[in-house]
C-alpha cells in the first residue's frame, strides 16, 4: 500500500500538512507520498479519485484501489495512517 499527500504548497494549510508528514516518517519511518494537484501528474490523479478539496490524504493499495480517504485537515491519527504504509 502507499499513502499519498495532494496539497498545494502555497496554501494556508501547508504548516499543518508539512507537520503531520514530518511527524509520520519520524515516528513510523514511513513515506507519504507528496502530489502537487497543479502538475500533469497530480491533475491526473485527482480526475482518477475525484479529488476536489486540499489537502486530500489517500490510502491506495497496490492496484491503486483506494482503501481510505481524508479530506481537509481532518487527518487520522499517525497509528491509523501507518496501518496503511
Amino acid at each position: 500500500m502507499r499513502i499519498v499527500m495532494v496539497y498545494r504548497e502555497a496554501s494556508e494549510h501547508r504548516m499543518a500538512v508539512e507537520s503531520f508528514i514530518r511527524d509520520f516518517e519520524i515516528q513510523t519511518g514511513g513515506k507519504i507520498e507528496v502530489i502537487n494537484p497543479d502538475t500533469r501528474e497530480g491533475n491526473a490523479l485527482c480526475d482518477v479519485y475525484d479529488v476536489v478539496e486540499f489537502p486530500t490524504m489517500l490510502a491506495l493499495t497496490v492496484d491503486g484501489s483506494p482503501v481510505a480517504v481524508w479530506r481537509g485537515t481532518s487527518f487520522p491519527t499517525i497509528s491509523e495512517a501507518s496501518a496503511y504504509n
